[in-house]
């Protein structure tokens, strides 16, 4: 069933999907440190701003990478502490500002940092007004302050959030830390974002990240996935974390854009490694296509595993026939989550051929996806003026037709390539010869959701598809949902 699209007017001013760390040290050990490293391995999330929040001291916020933390010798050299919550961000509404950095300071209470989009904004923020007088513009800060109502009503945090739970509707991972230095974990009842747990043997640290990477940055261990609709808490003292279910287990709808393009290779995402997910993908583009050429060339970086798998699959060699400028301002950045469009196109230009590799070769060239079409358009154009004999494009994700409410930075249909150059009912290969048309290659080959779920290997059914399919049926509020028999158990 295809459920209702949210009306603009139900969008977040700020909506995001970012990068998340937490951690808290049972033997009192300054982690700090080990937050901001955390960080810097979930860049990738977010690279507009970034944050951290230690109990007992004003949260620290700073525009830019996370990356240049070290060069900060002012405030933040002076925080310590053994429980923290970090954020990178990656806004998808909203302005690239100071101001909208996280993590948010809620009151006195307790910070708050935020991954996802929540959507019906209007009903979430006119109690926070009418209790509070605050005009908020950001969905974070609107569902602290609606926390905080829970908890100033003698709740305690588990309970404050099962009563949350039941005003949010969209995609939620919070990591919170109150003022006694708990630090709480939280991931909504889809699970829509990731958002798993390890442990630092050496300082005796609990962790919440949004992906697994950021763990291993740190020296610490996987212990498994946060359940969607469960909170879990880092408490005081060296005993086991605390597991709260809030929501009742219902069908999940794990983001499948997280595989193709934005969690890291080296991720393990809800029990699935990202790196042989992208590498098996390309193998099954590469069969669905049945392409032909001389040379299979990724897009650097997130489609590397994917070209490989394509290369593998049809025996077609693979070279780097791209590659970043490393050297310059912006050569880490990812265009995709630039906040504008000629900052998108400035990185994209950035991308240098390798005239070798490419000149009187029949090229194929491997992306993740294909949004608007900046990238894919400035690429054929540079393989063709390197001397490539032919550029045919081939893309691991499907046709993306609808705008995501869920924290992916395409909320509308204008915006989108693909609703500019073909029809609705239009099949995935009419549709990959407009698009071929549009961006100049002289062919183009889309992956269809069968492919993308086998390659993923999940069902169909546990994950979203929404941008593909215009499904929004489990964007719904729990209240709407099964009765919530398992609510309050440790799931």
């Amino acid at each position: 069933m295809v459920g209702p699209t949210p009306g603009d007017d139900e969008l977040m001013d700020a909506k995001e999907k970012c990068g998340l760390f937490a951690a808290r040290s049972a033997s009192g050990q300054d982690v700090v440190r080990r937050t901001l490293q955390g960080l810097e391995a979930l860049q990738h999330r977010g690279q507009e701003s970034w944050g951290v929040a230690v109990a007992g001291k004003p949260v620290f916020r700073k525009m830019g990478l996370v990356a240049n933390w070290q060069l900060e010798t002012g405030q933040l050299s002076s925080y310590r502490g053994s429980s923290a919550i970090g954020h990178v961000r990656y806004s998808t509404k909203g302005r690239s500002v100071l101001d909208n950095a996280q993590p948010i300071q809620i009151d006195s209470s307790f910070s708050i940092a935020h991954n996802g989009t929540l959507v019906d904004f209007d009903r979430l923020v006119a109690p926070v007004q009418e209790e509070f007088g605050l005009s908020c513009e950001s969905d974070t800060r609107a569902a602290g302050y609606r926390l905080l109502h829970y908890l100033k009503d003698g709740n305690d945090m588990f309970a404050s959030m099962q009563k949350l739970s039941m005003e949010l509707v969209g995609a939620y991972c919070f990591v919170i830390v109150d003022s006694l230095g708990n630090v709480f974990a939280v991931r909504d009842p889809r699970g829509y974002r990731p958002l798993c747990l390890g442990w630092h043997e050496g300082s005796k640290t609990y962790i919440a990240a949004s992906e697994s990477c950021a763990l291993s940055a740190v020296g610490a261990d996987f212990v498994r996935d946060v359940e969607p609709g469960e909170i879990v808490k880092f408490g005081s003292g060296d005993g086991q974390p605390e597991s709260f279910r809030f929501a009742p287990k219902v069908p999940t709808a794990y983001c499948s854009f997280e595989y193709t393009y934005f969690a890291h290779p080296s991720s393990r995402v809800n029990g699935v490694s990202v790196y042989e997910a992208r590498k098996k993908v390309g193998r099954v583009l590469s069969r669905k296509s049945q392409s032909t050429g001389d040379v299979v060339i990724p897009v650097p970086d997130s489609a590397r595993p994917s070209a490989l798998g394509f290369s593998v699959e049809s025996h077609i060699p693979m070279d780097e026939g791209l590659m970043k400028d490393r050297y310059s301002r912006k050569g880490s950045i990812r265009s995709f989550i630039e906040p504008g469009q000629r900052g998108r196109e400035d990185v994209v230009k950035r991308i240098i051929p390798i005239r070798e590799a490419i000149q009187g070769r029949d090229v194929i060239v491997v992306d993740d996806s294909l949004v608007r079409g900046t990238s894919s358009k400035v690429i054929v154009k540079s393989l063709r003026k390197a001397g490539a004999k032919s550029v045919k494009m081939a893309v691991t994700f499907p046709p993306i037709r609808h705008p995501c409410f869920m924290g992916i930075d395409f909320p509308s249909k204008e915006e989108l390539l693909v609703h500019q150059v073909a029809g609705e009912q239009d099949s995935v290969a009419e549709t990959a010869s407009k698009v071929a048309k549009a961006i100049g290659a002289d062919e183009f080959f889309y992956n269809d959701i069968e492919g993308l779920s086998e390659a993923i290997g999940l069902p169909e059914d546990s994950l979203c598809f929404a941008c593909i399919n215009g499904d929004y049926s489990k964007l719904t509020a729990p209240q709407a949902l099964s009765a919530p028999a398992e609510v309050g158990t440790k799931p």
